[in-house]
């Protein structure tokens, strides 16, 4: 079938079931990836670095987080070649696979008191295995949700990918709420903190199903099929050709990420050792934010088909900047409602910048080099930004006993990603050619 057989049904149908399996999809493969965070930061530390201060401790297991971002790039980078030869749902499949083996391992790995060194030495293998899989994961999502979209909803529809990553996050918060909540303190350090790692196979099973029932674009398709167009090494003509464009792309995502993470990962360590709350309460004040998370990205998203991405990537911008600097003034304030706000809203201004991110980046790149070039940016930003955050955060406070070293870190990569996006050039068009946007220029040709 070419591009322009398709029936304006079958391109719905296969648009919103792209969108479904990239949403689901990445949602679990997020789900694995923040596990890891969240216990990183309740139990990581005593369980794989014992013998070390508690700050020391925390770093460690926070450097094991990091692990996965520097391996990020690598599958984005394999995944990327492939996906743009052979196809996108292959890729998706196997990074898939290779985050749910690493998860589910992790839930079996034996501690330090079990096996010595060994132990983090596996860990740390296993986290940068999870890092593979999540590095190819993002490019084939967003790519399966935004070159199967309807005219005009490319935005909307590329959101939902980006809003898989709260869902993640909700999810394994979730699974974390009542483990905390219900077991004491010993059988959490345990045992419990091993269940939500555990419960990855079946959820990875699921999405399995979802995704092999994923169909190629007909744009991906169509470029495929161009011999004169394919490029035998994506990646090489992205690092000589769009190098510029991969580095803007990226530092236009420094910000979203770091904070992000330092939201998601560094503040329930912040709330418990620093604030003096316990896990439940940190862990329910996260969830809480996190639907106003994927608002922002949905509308967004949506605001983006509507005005242009660039608008309201700048716009976001320029916001995060300003919820950069009050975030922790209002979360050091201890009250209760006044620290929900600041999630709430740090959360809902993280998603307007996150919702035409995918969009975006994919309208950078033409199909051939376009699971290669998205994927890289996506990388170079998260490594700078959500790899290094809770780490940063955590030596700042260290250093200088105050959450303004903090705030101060917040304001600078906010101004970075500002600066970038001011910077990058965004083409008019986009390289982007959706079945609908084809079949509506041949009708007005007609």
């Amino acid at each position: 079938m070419t591009v322009l057989d398709a029936t304006p049904q079958s391109s719905a149908r296969a648009a919103r079931k792209a969108a479904l399996g990239s949403f689901v999809g990445t949602a679990i493969e997020w789900y694995d990836f923040f596990i890891y965070g969240t216990a990183a930061a309740l139990v990581l530390g005593p369980q794989f670095f014992p013998g070390s201060s508690d700050v020391a401790g925390t770093l460690a297991a926070f450097a094991t987080l990091a692990v996965g971002f520097i391996a990020r790039p690598i599958g984005g980078v394999v995944m990327g070649h492939f996906g743009d030869r052979i196809g996108r749902k292959s890729m998706l499949v196997v990074s898939l696979l290779l985050m749910g083996f690493a998860t589910v391992a992790i839930g079996l790995l034996p501690n330090y008191a079990a096996i010595g060194v060994a132990a983090p030495i596996l860990l740390v293998a296993l986290r940068f295995v999870q890092g593979l899989g999540v590095g190819g994961e993002w490019g084939g999502a967003v790519l399966v949700a935004t070159e199967n979209a309807p005219a005009g909803k490319r935005g909307l529809y590329g959101a939902a990918p980006q809003i898989g990553v709260p869902a993640g996050v909700l999810l394994a918060n979730l699974v974390y709420l009542p483990l905390t909540a219900f077991l004491s303190e010993e059988s959490f350090n345990a045992w419990g903190w091993r269940i939500p790692f555990l419960a990855s196979a079946v959820l990875v099973f699921v999405a399995m199903w979802i995704r092999l029932g994923l169909e190629e674009s007909e744009e991906f398709k169509a470029a495929k099929d161009a011999p004169a167009t394919e490029e035998k090494m994506p990646i090489l003509e992205v690092l000589t050709q769009h190098w510029k464009t991969v580095l803007l792309a990226g530092g236009t995502f420094i910000a979203t990420n770091g904070i992000a993470y330092a939201y998601m990962v560094y503040v329930l360590k912040y709330g418990e050792a620093t604030l003096g709350f316990d896990k439940t309460t940190m862990l329910a004040l996260l969830i809480a934010s996190c639907p106003f998370w994927m608002a922002g990205m949905a509308f967004a998203a949506w605001r983006s088909d509507l005005v242009g991405r660039r608008t309201i990537y700048i716009k976001s911008s320029v916001a995060l900047v300003v919820a950069a600097a009050v975030f922790f003034p209002l979360m050091d304030t201890a009250i209760l409602p006044v620290m929900l706000v600041a999630m709430i809203g740090l959360g809902f201004v993280l998603g307007c910048c996150a919702g035409p991110q995918s969009a975006l980046f994919a309208e950078l790149f033409p199909a051939k080099i376009r699971y290669s070039g998205a994927s890289l940016g996506y990388q170079v930003g998260a490594i700078l930004g959500g790899g290094l955050a809770p780490m940063i955060a955590t030596s700042l406070f260290a250093a200088t006993g105050t959450s303004m070293s903090i705030t101060g870190y917040f304001v600078l990569i906010a101004l970075v990603s500002l600066m970038s996006i001011l910077l990058l050039r965004v083409p008019s068009a986009g390289h982007m050619t959706s079945p609908a946007d084809s079949r509506r220029s041949s009708e007005e040709v007609a």
